[in-house]
C-alpha cells in the first residue's frame, strides 16, 4: 500500500493507494500530525509499504512528521523535490528551486491529464495560475490572495468589519449587492476571485493558443467552476502530479 501526503500551510492531505496506479481506497485530511497518525491508526487493515510526501512545510517541520510516520509504520519514503524538468514538463522558473512544489505538482497533474496546452488555477490560501504550451514548456505564472487571505485581511484592518464564520457561509448564497458587512465583504471577494479565473482563461488563449484546457483545483474550485466552460475540476491534481514526481519501482 501506498500512502500519499500533501502538507500544506494549513492541512495534510492524505490518501492510501492499494498499489501504484489504483483508485484510492482511503482519504481524508488532518489538522496536525498527532491527527494524521490517529486517522491512520483508526484504518483496518492498513499494510503500508510505501510513502511519497510533498510538503511546503519547514524542513524541520517535515523531519518531525516522517519520524512519526517511520516510527510506527516501516515505509519506503518518497519525497517532492524541485526539479529542472519532469515528466514532459520544463520548468519556467529564472531559478527552478524557487517554483513552489505544489505549484510544480499541479502543474506535472494538469499537463499530463490534458495531454496538451494548459492552464493550471489553484484556489487555496493563495491562487496560482501557470501556463503550460503544447511543448511542456512552463512559460510562467500568478500568485495572489486566496480568499481565506482576503477575508483575513479586510477583518483584521477594518475596525467595523466583524461577523463570524456562520455568517459568511450565509453570505455567499448569491452574488447580488450585500446588505450586511459580511455580504459585502464574501460576495465582494468572490467576485474577485471570478474576474482573476476569467481574466487567466482569456489570456490563455494568447499565450496558449486555441486549443488548451484548464483545471481547476483547491479548495475554493466550486466558487469558479462555471467561470470557463468546459473548465475542469480535479481535486486531488496534486497527487496526480506526486505520482509523476515519485514514481515507485515495480517489483
Amino acid at each position: 500500500m501506498i500512502l500519499e501526503l500533501d502538507c500544506g500551510n494549513t492541512l495534510i492531505k492524505w490518501r492510501v493507494l492499494p498499489g501504484e496506479g489504483l483508485a484510492p481506497r482511503h482519504v481524508g485530511s488532518a489538522v496536525s500530525d498527532a491527527d494524521l497518525m490517529g486517522q491512520l491508526e483508526g484504518l483496518t487493515g492498513l499494510h503500508l509499504r510505501w510513502c511519497r510526501i510533498v510538503s511546503v512545510r519547514s524542513g524541520e517541520e517535515t523531519s518531525r512528521l516522517l519520524e512519526l510516520l517511520t516510527a510506527r509504520h516501516p515505509v519506503h519514503v518518497l519525497q517532492a523535490a524541485a526539479a529542472p524538468y519532469c515528466s514532459g514538463v520544463r520548468n519556467g522558473y529564472e531559478d527552478y528551486r524557487r517554483l513552489g512544489l505544489d505549484r510544480w505538482l499541479a502543474i506535472l497533474g494538469g499537463y499530463r491529464l490534458a495531454g496538451k496546452a494548459c492552464l493550471v488555477i489553484d484556489l487555496g490560501t493563495a491562487i496560482t495560475a501557470d501556463y503550460v504550451d503544447a511543448g511542456g514548456e512552463h512559460l510562467g505564472g500568478y500568485i495572489c490572495p486566496g480568499l481565506p487571505l482576503m477575508r483575513a485581511q479586510l477583518r483584521t484592518h477594518t475596525r467595523r468589519i466583524r461577523y463570524d464564520d456562520a455568517e459568511a457561509g450565509q453570505a455567499v448564497a448569491d452574488l447580488t449587492p450585500g446588505r450586511t458587512s459580511a455580504q459585502a465583504v464574501e460576495r465582494g471577494c468572490v467576485q474577485m476571485l471570478r474576474g482573476f479565473v476569467g481574466l487567466q482563461c482569456a489570456q490563455a488563449a494568447g499565450l496558449l493558443g486555441a486549443d488548451f484546457e484548464v483545471f481547476l483545483t483547491g479548495g475554493d474550485a466550486a466558487l469558479v467552476a462555471d467561470v470557463w466552460p468546459g473548465a475542469r475540476s480535479v481535486a486531488d491534481l496534486v497527487f496526480v502530479g506526486l505520482a509523476l514526481a515519485c514514481p515507485i519501482e515495480r517489483g
